[in-house]
């Protein structure tokens, strides 16, 4: 799915609904249910995850860019654990961060700069890629969503579902 947002405000929204998505499919207690951000620098990769630990139950005070602790962990309804990928040079160096302990089954992962090391990644996830536009002024964000593996699939198409919901509500698009 593809999307365009006028404002971060937008974008944390949509980020939201994919976290309520995440509480809606029973499945996603079962295993953890990774989401991997790509995009670059700037793009809002931290603004999404606040948006879906609002989602989550999270306090959103709470969220901030892991790209000096690697990852960070906050409860709430669902537990949410926030990776950065960024200064890391291998998977190796991944696994060493304790990154395997994060995927107990009921948590979100949400991992940014995924695409480093798509190998450590569990196969069913969702990505999402967020770019900005460099003609658009800078609030506006463009983000694809996709699924890969069943779960991930029954999530997105939920997401679709918040989504379509909230722009019948929504007269001025």
């Amino acid at each position: 799915m593809r999307f365009r947002f006028r404002s971060s405000a937008e974008t944390r929204d949509a980020a939201r609904r994919l976290g309520a998505a995440i509480e809606a499919v029973g499945e996603t207690r079962a295993i953890a249910c990774v989401i991997g951000l790509t995009g670059p620098l700037g793009a809002g990769k931290t603004e999404w995850v606040r948006g879906l630990a609002e989602g989550l139950g999270v306090d959103t005070r709470l969220v901030t860019s892991p790209t000096f602790v690697i990852a960070s962990e906050y409860p709430g309804r669902r537990p949410l654990a926030h990776v950065d990928c960024y200064r890391l040079a291998s998977e190796a160096e991944l696994e060493a961060t304790g990154f395997m302990d994060l995927l107990d089954p009921g948590r979100v992962v949400a991992i940014e700069w995924s695409d480093r090391f798509p190998g450590a990644l569990p196969g069913d996830r969702i990505e999402v890629r967020i770019a900005r536009d460099a003609d658009e002024p800078e609030s506006v964000r463009e983000v694809e969503t996709s699924a890969l593996g069943p779960i991930a699939e029954r999530v997105l198409r939920q997401f679709e579902r918040e989504m379509k919901v909230e722009e019948e509500r929504a007269p001025w698009r």
